[in-house]
């Protein structure tokens, strides 16, 4: 029986914390029509075909919670959508990407299901999708598909879209440490942490890493001399103008020698060991295409290494080989190439595979190595034969536990005199066990932007955490990258809340965001006059470098719409659950409980150290404190009401109104802030049309940000002139 194709309705990319988790998403409506009568275990061979395709799917654990898992539910019976869900994460894992987290939901619509995907990247979580609903229908009608094609193509999506490994595992680290990411572009520009508090790289460069270091590492002559008027030792050469100056240079400085570009990077026209003239005019012809200016060098003897400096320390070293074929007495080099070198698995043409491939029609100074010992392309070697075919390169066997202090001493203080914050130090030693002035030893590169995948996935000894190095460079033990972020929900004056919030940090001394209903203003100053709950907008604020704080009023469509644009806040507001206020049925919000998924991200979202501030009169609202992993602040117009009572018993926070003053309480403890009659405050109720909660709501917020008492009063007071530029106020004044 063949049954019709299961129908993907739509699909959203909610981009920051959401409903379902914390990290992006893809959420597809899928349709799977008449499949909701035929769960798995009704379609006769379903398991075993789409076992045999993806047998990785026996690592999910799904709800089980146990090795396994989803495939028992595979057997026991669950629905298309389901699967999609499974297939669509391992399809993911497949292609490079650690996923983990899926979810599929019914809908009031009866074969209508959300699937839910996590989706570090837009279009590969929609690609998988795609290709997940094609393999689940194959699948299930008995029907081929080719699963690597579709792989290939999903990989080399991966590829064009998503950070590469160097970037990737510096924000990795950086999450380990909760400090939060924006990708800037398409590219690996990335902005770690918010506001004034963020730093940004670019690969293993950051905004640590000058320009002028930059320029002086491309340039290898200028590098060298920098470093010899240092002591620290490099080979000796000559910058050469053409073939004849390299052949004279190279007898000058006696042979063998390197000929390489005097400004290229990662090996790229660089010929090693030459001995004699033919050769060396030709490594001269192949450097001049890489750079502007040919270095012919002394050669030194010994292993070249790789040592990564972040910082003041090394905190890998890699140690390179050479790679040789051996003849079998029919092959030639060409194809001896293809089979003993680019056979390895671990080879291929892109920066996610430790080792490169071997094309000798784009690596010419390979090419070059082979003809310098007699042979070219076409060569058929005698058995037992073995030639060099490439003798740079292929820096994957970690020796960083070997290095000596002074080979350390000496490599750091080489990124010094460069002015790299973080460097890949080419060195060629014997033996880097051993001080470098007891050995013919050199170093003949300093790199800006070093690869870290060779530190990374070495293909011999341990894996070193570099991308936790450079966060950890960048960012002290104590240093998290966050500012202080307050985000406001509900539906009773949350846009007036909103702006009193950022009127009380602003008169503590920040520059403050907000982005609310009608605008987004830094800084006090009005920079968009639409609608900024947008996600797009209000990630404004965050990359903005002067911004110190930060308010973001949001609403329950906007979290189902986009996600919120940060990742977590220091304080969450909620004043009320109404929802009859929001028309979410284009979200499929139709119940209570449902409504409450949607309203507890917003405290779902509070830091450790931060603070909920809750409507105490809502009981929909209380119930909510239990999702805080911070601390809680009820608030209400009622001194007796019943939670802030237990609430108070406990020795906790709550604001309230008694007796016509705003009180702030802590256990037994009470402050009179002001009484409501105050002329300034009572104006500020009647211009601003404050109503009580409102109010109560705006100091409860000013307490949670540790907001001085009298700092909050004279926010009130001057709440008015919030759109005026003015110097730094005088509480004492404005309180009194």
């Amino acid at each position: 029986m063949s049954h019709p194709d299961i129908q993907i309705l739509r699909m959203r990319y909610l981009r920051g914390p959401n409903i379902w988790t914390y990290r992006s998403v893809i959420e597809a409506w899928v349709d799977i029509g008449v499949l909701e009568d035929f769960p798995s275990n009704l379609i006769p061979g379903f398991y075993e075909r789409l076992t045999t395709w993806l047998p990785g799917l026996i690592e999910h654990r799904c709800g089980i919670g146990e090795r396994g898992g989803f495939l028992m539910r595979l057997k026991d019976g669950t629905w298309a959508g389901h699967v999609m869900e499974h297939v669509a994460l391992e399809l993911q894992t497949l292609s490079g990407l650690e996923t983990g987290f899926g979810k599929a939901r019914e809908t009031t619509s009866r074969g209508v299901y959300k699937v839910i995907i996590y989706a570090v990247q837009e279009k590969v979580g929609e690609q998988s999708l795609l290709l997940a609903q094609k393999l689940v229908m194959a699948a299930i009608n008995d029907t081929p598909f080719d699963l690597q094609t579709h792989l290939d193509d999903l990989k080399d999506t991966v590829d064009e879209y998503c950070l590469g490994p160097s970037t990737g595992c510096i924000v990795e680290a950086a999450n380990e440490r909760r400090i939060p990411s924006i990708r800037l572009t398409e590219g690996n520009l990335v902005q770690l942490g918010y506001g004034a508090k963020q730093r940004r790289i670019w690969t293993a460069e950051t905004d640590r890493t000058s320009a002028i270091s930059e320029s002086i590492s491309s340039d290898k002559d200028l590098t060298k001399q920098l470093l010899q008027h240092c002591g620290i030792p490099v080979p000796q050469g000559n910058l050469v103008n053409n073939a004849d100056d390299a052949w004279s240079s190279a007898q000058e400085i006696g042979l063998p020698v390197v000929v390489k570009p005097s400004d290229a990077n990662r090996g790229r026209g660089v010929s090693l060991g030459l001995k004699n003239e033919a050769n060396i005019r030709a490594a001269f012809d192949i450097a001049s295409r890489y750079g502007t200016e040919v270095l012919v060098e002394r050669y030194v003897q010994g292993d070249e290494h790789r040592l990564l400096v972040v910082g003041d320390k090394v905190v890998a070293a890699a140690k390179g080989e050479t790679a040789y074929i051996t003849g079998d007495g029919k092959h030639t080099v060409e194809e001896l190439i293809e089979l003993q070198i680019n056979s390895d698995p671990r080879r291929g043409p892109t920066e996610d595979y430790p080792l490169n491939s071997v094309r000798l029609k784009d690596h010419p100074q390979a090419v070059l190595q082979i003809e310098s010992q007699g042979y070219n392309a076409k060569s058929v070697l005698d058995v037992g034969t073995s030639i060099i075919v490439q003798r740079n390169g292929n820096m994957n066997n970690d020796v960083t536990d070997l290095i000596h202090p002074e080979v350390a001493a000496t490599v750091c203080l080489a990124a010094r005199v460069v002015g790299l914050d973080i460097a890949g130090i080419d060195l060629v030693a014997q033996d880097i066990s051993k001080p470098l002035n007891e050995q013919d030893a050199a170093i003949v590169e300093v790199n800006a932007g070093p690869g870290l995948l060779m530190h990374l996935k070495p293909l011999n000894g341990q894996a070193r955490p570099v991308g936790r190095s450079i966060v950890d460079h960048l960012f002290t033990n104590n240093e998290n990258g966050r500012i202080p972020i307050v985000g406001v929900l509900g539906s009773i004056q949350t846009n007036l809340l909103s702006h009193l919030i950022a009127w009380f940090l602003h008169l503590s001394g920040k520059r403050v965001g907000l982005a609310c209903d009608e605008g987004l203003y830094m800084d006090q100053r009005k920079v968009e006059s639409t609608d900024a709950r947008d996600y797009g907008i209000g990630e404004r604020l965050l990359i903005n470098r002067t911004l110190e704080a930060a308010v973001f009023q949001t609403s329950p469509w906007h979290i189902c719409q986009d996600g919120l644009p940060y990742d977590r806040c220091l304080v969450g507001v909620v004043t009320d659950m109404k929802r009859d206020v929001w028309d979410l049925s284009d979200h499929d919000i139709s119940s209570e409980e449902k409504f409450k998924s949607v309203m507890r991200t917003q405290i779902d979202l509070v830091l450790t150290n931060g603070v909920s501030v809750l409507n105490a009169e809502d009981p929909a609202v209380v119930d909510l404190a239990q999702y805080s992993d911070g601390d809680v602040i009820f608030y209400s117009t009622d001194p007796d009401n019943e939670v802030m009572k237990a609430h108070r018993s406990e020795g906790r926070r709550n604001v309230y109104y008694r007796d016509g003053h705003v009180v702030l309480a802590r256990g037994d403890q009470e402050t009179l802030l002001f009484h409501l009659d105050f002329p300034p405050i009572a104006m500020r109720i009647k211009q601003d049309g404050f109503n009580l909660s409102t109010l109560l709501a705006g100091v409860a917020c000013g307490w949670a940000l540790d907001i001085a008492p009298l700092l909050i009063r004279a926010g009130l007071k001057n709440f008015g002139q919030k759109n005026s530029i003015s110097p730094p106020l005088d509480i004492r004044t404005l309180a009194s």
